[in-house]
């Protein structure tokens, strides 16, 4: 890796430590609570790509698991791998990846902004809303023990503002492509 990765790298490890001082809403009735970190993941799959987008993930997960309180809530050690939001952590390295993939694929500088910001908006949908849901889904279901039919209908409350939150990121990987376009160089 180049400096200029490692630093985009860290940088957006950083970003997604900041969006968990947002504090998190909890439902009440599925042990996953609403937080803004994965808008960051869904940021740093749009404007790094996939390689750099899932290190940058990677960090804040490595940060996690030595102890840092870097999630939302402050919570952070090695229990955290071993609760029900889990699927959903380990999902962030793929939702970045899906989502960094699809924006290097879809997105280029020959296309009008509506365009860019429509692709942008849909690669963050994939990674960010099926890719990690289908990794937080799945681990509620079995190693969690809720069933699939109780963790998939109470995820479905996320969605609203997983979509809100793709649309912001979607706008963000816009802006970054007119003043700092990292897309040609994030293969």
């Amino acid at each position: 890796m180049s400096t200029r990765d490692l630093v985009l790298t860290a940088l957006f490890a950083a970003i997604i430590v900041a969006l968990g001082l947002l504090p998190p809403i909890s439902l009440g009735f599925i042990p996953v609570p609403i937080t803004a970190q994965s808008l960051g993941v869904m940021m740093a799959g749009v404007v790094l790509g996939a390689r750099r987008g899932a290190i940058a993930v990677l960090i804040v997960l490595v940060l996690v698991a030595i102890g840092l309180p870097v999630l939302s809530g402050g919570r952070g050690g090695l229990a955290i791998f071993a609760s029900p939001t889990a699927g959903f952590l380990i999902g962030w390295i793929f939702a970045a990846f899906v989502t960094g993939y699809l924006s290097e694929r879809l997105v280029n500088e020959q296309q009008s902004g509506l365009v860019q910001t429509v692709s942008f908006f849909l690669t963050a949908m994939a990674g960010g809303i099926v890719v990690l849901y289908a990794f937080g889904i799945t681990y509620l279901a079995t190693v969690a023990g809720f069933g699939f039919q109780k963790a998939f209908i109470g995820s479905m409350a996320f969605i609203p503002g997983d979509v809100i939150k793709a649309f912001v990121a979607a706008l963000l990987g816009r802006a970054v492509m007119v003043g700092y376009p990292l897309l040609p160089s994030r293969a």
